[in-house]
């Protein structure tokens, strides 16, 4: 195993050499105060953010670095607070690969189990997804600061000023010209706790799918799940095969969704242009896809549903909860239910004030509710508070005229809470290819374009000679030999 994974290493090495043409940097170098100025600041390891390294490179674009908060091999879901057995996404998807054979997962996945291993296979699980994603960034030799989290974003002259806090405490700062947020799926906001949930249980009685949960302690406990999507249902299934007594999963819908809206999104049309759609069908587009939901994959119910201790509540709503008799009591409208522990499965909200990478200009970035007016009966708050970004992913203004526009435009949003503007982007598996390049030529055009003048002056000062003689060698054969 491991030699063949030595010698798809290499073959990815050959595969860059031979379309390596105009990859070479071509930005010039900037200083401010004797620090050097980073062309792009990437912010989060996980696939988006090694994917777009990895593009901007093959751009020409070589001074950039990735800063991630969690510690090597714990960026991402994968193998923190995912509970999934395997990957939503159907094998077949590629993504950080952007093209090139030997890095795509089905390359690396053949190399470390062998083809049959592939044929059977139904989908990666996320393990082997986290692997493959260490594999691409070790071999493409990505620079990556890990235990570095951004606290604030600055604007000075012209340049962003960022702010880092190391895992000890200690704070540094950069100076960056472009910076993306690839921070995932929370990276607009926060995870979302109920009040009712948050302001009267005691903090040992309930988790977000998303927290650290010691699922051993839960053996023997009655366990209330508060939600329908995947998450819910995967954290149901392992609390029961920890042990769990029963476990009762309720949502407020009537039943869980059937369609996948996903599985429609997975074309070159939508994948590629969605971006460029009128306001208007963007809008449509995406009331449609949030109002569906998503329902959890097939295998993930029945994970849940083979146990005898699992009940599914439809038309379930939790009203509030309290605790009594030293268990959690919850409220719901067929009366009230008893629980030893609450999972919560609410997924999360859209603020960028609730993040402190983006709480400092938060009051000034506009959103869906500031530059569109939906029509009578087509309204939605949920929408309403996702950013409004520009063709390049990055935010803009709430006022056009805002001191803090060209601050904004240099501050690119490659989390989910950019689906409304651009569609399937950096939280998105599916929507990686034309994501991750689309967001990587408008960093280097931006770029370029920005520096035209100095370009043109190296242009004016090139001088080096391709004519240096005007008498042909005995032994030429006019380039044929």
């Amino acid at each position: 195993m491991t030699d063949n994974i030595e010698t798809l290493t290499r073959q990815v090495a050959r595969d860059l050499d031979k379309i390596a043409y105009a990859t070479g940097n071509w930005s010039p170098p900037r200083q401010r105060d004797g620090e050097p100025v980073l062309d792009v600041a990437i912010i989060g390891a996980g696939q988006g953010g090694l994917a777009t390294a990895f593009a901007l490179r093959r751009l020409g674009i070589h001074n950039a670095r990735i800063f991630e908060r969690a510690g090597n091999g714990g960026a991402g879901p994968w193998t923190t607070f995912a509970r999934m057995l395997t990957l939503r996404t159907p094998k077949h998807v590629t993504g950080p690969d952007l093209g090139i054979p030997s890095l795509t997962p089905r390359a690396w996945f053949e190399a470390r189990y062998g083809e049959a291993a592939w044929q059977n296979l139904d989908k990666i699980s996320r393990h082997d997804w986290q692997a493959y994603l260490d594999w691409f960034r070790d071999t493409l030799n990505l620079p990556v600061t890990h235990e570095t989290a951004l606290t604030d974003v600055a604007w000075d002259c012209g340049l962003l000023r960022l702010t880092f806090m190391e895992a000890g405490g200690a704070t540094h700062m950069r100076w960056a010209r472009k910076l993306v947020l690839a921070t995932g799926i929370d990276g607009g906001g926060m995870w979302h706790v109920p009040s009712f949930i948050r302001d009267t249980l005691p903090a040992d009685r309930y988790a977000h799918t998303h927290q650290e949960i010691d699922f051993a302690a839960l053996r023997g406990k009655r366990i209330g799940v508060l939600g329908g999507g995947a998450s819910a249902f995967d954290n149901a299934a392992t609390a029961l095969e920890a042990g769990a007594a029963t476990v009762d999963l309720c949502i407020r819908r009537q039943t869980l969704p059937r369609i996948n809206p996903y599985r429609w999104m997975e074309n070159a049309g939508f994948l590629g242009h969605f971006h460029a759609l009128p306001d208007l069908t963007r809008w449509r587009f995406m009331r449609h896809i949030f109002d569906l939901n998503q329902p959890p994959p097939q295998d993930t119910f029945w994970r849940c549903s083979r146990h005898d201790g699992f009940r599914f509540h439809g038309d379930t709503p939790w009203l509030n909860a309290s605790m009594q008799d030293d268990g959690v009591l919850v409220a719901t409208p067929h009366g009230e239910m008893a629980f030893d522990f609450v999972i919560i499965g609410t997924g999360f909200i859209i603020d960028l004030a609730r993040r402190p990478e983006t709480a400092g200009f938060a009051p000034n970035v506009a959103l869906w509710r500031d530059r569109f007016a939906a029509p009578p009966g087509e309204e939605s708050a949920v929408l309403g508070s996702y950013p409004y970004l520009g063709s390049h992913s990055q935010f803009l203004p709430r006022d056009p005229d805002a001191k803090d526009a060209e601050k904004l435009a240099a501050i690119h949003n490659f989390t989910f809470s950019a689906t409304p503007s651009m569609g399937l982007s950096g939280a998105s598996i599916s929507g990686m290819r034309f994501g991750v390049e689309r967001l990587a030529r408008g960093l280097a055009c931006d770029l370029f374009v920005t520096d035209g003048e100095r370009h043109l002056e190296s242009l004016l000062a090139y001088d080096a000679e391709e004519l240096t003689s005007l008498t042909a060698p005995p032994d030429f054969a006019g380039g044929l030999a």
